[in-house]
Formats: C-alpha cells, sequence, structure tokens
C-alpha cells in the first residue's frame, strides 16, 4: 500500500476489486462517501486502485490497494494485518472475492476445486472471523457477501461454484440472525449473469449462460449498496435472478439441476 492522508471519512474494504462487480462497489462506495481498500491478487488491482484515484480528481479521499491471496490463510492473515495498520475502523467490508470452475466435475483439476472453495468459502470465513468482533464491539458496521443467484439451485457443470454460494447464503443469514441487536448487518448480493470476466475466468463463454444477456455490473454493485445501506438481509440484482430463484423456489430439486444444467453445460 502507499501511505495517503488521514481522512476522517468511513472506510470500506472491497475484496475482489479489481474489476467487474468488486470494482464497481469500490467505485460507489467512493461516490457514497467513503474512502477504499481494495484487495484483489491480479496485476490489474493497481491499475484499477490509479483509475479509482483519478475518477475522484481533486477530492481528498483515501484509495489503497493491497495485493493478496486470498485462497491461503497468510494471504488472509496479511490482509487483515494491512487493515488493522491502517488504524481505522472497518464501516463496510464487501467479501466480494469469488472464481468459478467451469466444465463436468469429473473433469475439472482438483486443484482448481479446492482453490474455490479456499477463495469462495475458507476466506469468507476467515476474514468475517477476523473482523467482524470490531465491529460488534463498536456497535456499528456493515458486511456484503457476494452470493449468486446459482446459490438457489444445484449448478450441473459448475458444482462447486454453486455450491460455494449457497454456502455464502447460508453463512450470510446465520452470521445476519446472530448478529442481531448488535448495531451490524450482514447483507447477501446475488447477482445473476453479469457483464465481467466470469465466464472467459470460468472457461463457460461457450455456455448459454456465458451466450446470453448480461447485468450491468454497475447495477448489480448498486442494488447490493442500496440494500447494504438499507439494512436488508439480501437482494437479488437483476430480473433473471429474480425468475431463478422464484423458479427455485417451488420446483423440486432434480428440475432445478436440470434447469440450471441447461445453462451452464458446455456446447461445442
Amino acid at each position: 500500500m502507499t501511505e495517503q492522508t488521514p481522512s476522517s471519512r468511513p472506510f470500506a474494504v472491497v475484496t475482489g476489486g479489481s474489476s467487474g462487480i468488486g470494482l464497481e462497489l469500490a467505485r460507489q462506495l467512493l461516490q457514497r462517501g467513503h474512502d477504499v481498500l481494495v484487495c484483489a491478487e491480479d496485476a490489474e488491482l493497481d491499475a484499477a486502485r490509479d483509475q479509482l484515484r483519478a475518477e475522484q480528481g481533486a477530492a481528498p479521499v483515501v484509495v489503497e490497494s493491497f495485493h493478496a491471496d486470498l485462497t491461503t490463510a497468510t494471504g488472509v492473515g496479511a490482509l487483515v494485518a494491512a487493515v488493522a495498520a491502517t488504524g481505522r475502523p472497518v464501516d463496510v467490508l464487501a467479501l466480494n472475492a469469488g472464481v468459478a470452475n467451469g466444465g463436468p466435475f469429473l473433469e475439472t483439476p482438483i486443484e482448481g476445486d479446492v482453490a474455490l472453495i479456499d477463495l469462495n468459502i475458507t476466506a469468507v470465513v476467515r476474514l468475517a472471523k477476523a473482523l467482524l468482533p470490531a465491529m460488534v464491539a463498536r456497535g456499528e458496521g456493515r458486511v456484503l457477501i457476494t452470493s449468486s443467484s446459482a446459490a438457489t439451485q444445484p449448478g450441473p457443470w459448475y458444482a462447486t461454484y454453486a455450491a460455494s454460494k449457497a454456502f455464502d447464503l447460508s453463512f450470510a443469514e446465520a452470521i445476519r440472525h446472530e448478529l442481531k441487536g448488535t448495531g451490524v448487518t450482514v447483507t447477501a448480493l446475488m447477482p445473476g449473469p453479469t457483464d465481467t470476466e466470469f465466464f472467459e475466468r470460468a472457461g463457460m463463454e461457450g455456455t448459454g449462460a456465458g451466450k446470453g444477456p448480461k447485468d450491468d455490473p454497475a447495477k448489480v454493485a448498486a442494488a447490493g449498496l442500496d440494500a447494504l445501506f438499507d439494512g436488508k438481509d439480501e437482494v437479488t440484482a437483476s430480473m433473471a435472478a429474480k425468475s431463478q430463484a422464484a423458479s427455485a423456489a417451488v420446483l423440486p430439486e432434480t428440475a432445478n439441476a436440470a434447469m440450471q444444467g441447461a445453462l451452464t453445460k458446455p456446447r461445442d
């Protein structure tokens, strides 16, 4: 991180902040009056930080970046230490970093599946465990956990991803209940297919979902932050995602799996 002038503005931490929904969350948190620390592993992160700084012009805001591999306990610990080193309370914690691993489960490399679980699940739990106690002690804070509309149905052809997002949704709802009355809220963001690098990185460009219509990440982020600051438990961020969630609520799991599998099955 590079040191900038101390600020009295509220402070937000965003994981997966180098592109896509995470970058939009960081941008819109800045617009809503927060300083931001964005975290990611990839080389795009510093360029994203510089872009965010440039967009603020001469405004007295703080935008920091921190590189960390959140699939490891060491990387999570380094981010927690970096947050502590700011000396600032975390007002908003956006646990957004995540990956998908597309393809038949029997063919996807186990290393990719385990790394997905480490990032989408384990890192979320580690960061929540490390950073929530200080929020509760202050009696103030907001947590946004990026789940997915995929959480509402079994996900053939990206089985570990859909299962990980089901975990994130359940985890968010459970700790939200535990934290009632503490001044800390937890909100689950459930995007549908979104116009990001998701499908390319997951090797799913040729699927029905990869080729179909996608939501604007700026609109998804705005829906998530509106829900976060309204103290809502969750938000389904598009009509397509709402339709998927509604179908999932009434169909048997076999039908849900078939419905989602039709969109995620690799095509020639």
